[in-house]
């Protein structure tokens, strides 16, 4: 039998090859869920298109990769916003590695670095038919609210103070 690697999360340019794939499968899952049927090349890339991920370096954000081995596994970014607000996106988790807690490892260490980056409030959006994930963000102490953007993927907005 073969050991199990660990899990590892480590921060990483999304301009990065690793980042550029698993962002796509990111925008495949995304736009898929949304129209209930496989994304099209075209519709993947004008997701991408419409959400720039040059902000998600530091000092204006980060971009968190999670690897088992040589695979990743899944990402999750935070942008800075005005008034010390971390807005969360791209928090994704391949569907073979779901279920086994990788999402909160990545939002764990996510806010972990936002509170070191001096962020007081995370912010983040997702939709109803993402169950999983809004019931993650309720577990990690995140309150839905009023909405903050007019994403058309988006229609739950939660917010959770770090400070």
């Amino acid at each position: 039998m073969l050991p199990v690697l660990p899990i590892r999360i480590t921060t990483a340019s999304p301009t990065s090859t690793e980042a550029k794939r698993v962002s796509t499968r990111y925008y495949e899952d995304l736009v898929g869920r949304y129209h209930r049927r496989p994304a099209t090349r075209k519709e993947v890339l004008d997701a991408e298109a419409g959400y720039p991920d040059d902000d998600l370096l530091a000092p204006t954000g980060i971009f968190l990769l999670a690897r088992q081995g040589l695979a990743v596994l899944g990402c999750a970014g935070m942008r800075v916003r005005p008034e010390s607000i971390g807005e969360v996106t791209r928090v994704f988790v391949e569907s073979a590695a779901r279920g086994n807690g990788l999402g909160r490892l990545l939002m764990e260490e996510l806010e972990r670095k936002s509170r070191q980056m001096g962020i007081r409030t995370l912010r983040l959006d997702t939709r109803t038919d993402l169950i999983e994930a809004r019931g993650l963000y309720v577990s990690l102490g995140f309150v839905e609210g009023e909405p903050h953007n007019s994403d058309p993927y988006a229609n739950h907005w939660f917010r959770k103070d770090l400070a």
